[in-house]
């Protein structure tokens, strides 16, 4: 998108976003997301993001998002662990490695710099 815009986060329609299977560490999650802007670079991209629960992991990037709906808890390997649920906000730094355990389905907007 080329121009200023609003969505509303909890109705966005989303598109799968197949987990790698080395991911899952138990359940069956499922990802799925939207990508509503992103820079000319590809350097910025600010998303919605959602999963089922379960448990995986995953190398982060730089990002910050909010919580719009569900819960989880996030491990970050050698840091904090920290549960987040509607209306927090989180920040994640590049290299991260996290384990995310999903209590209920989790939707996020987000933003990532790369």
């Amino acid at each position: 998108m080329t121009h200023s815009f609003a969505l509303h986060i909890p109705d966005a329609d989303l598109e799968p976003d197949p987990l790698d299977p080395a991911q899952i560490v138990s359940g069956s999650p499922e990802v799925t997301g939207k990508v509503v802007w992103e820079s000319a670079d590809g350097r910025q991209i600010r998303g919605i993001w959602q999963i089922t629960p379960g448990v995986v992991t995953d190398t982060e990037a730089d990002e910050m998002f909010v919580v719009i709906s569900g819960s989880a808890t996030v491990e970050v390997d050698g840091g904090a662990t920290f549960t987040v649920g509607p209306g927090d906000l989180a920040v994640l730094r590049e290299g991260d490695r996290t384990t995310w355990t999903v209590h209920e389905t989790l939707r996020k907007a987000y933003t990532i710099n790369l």
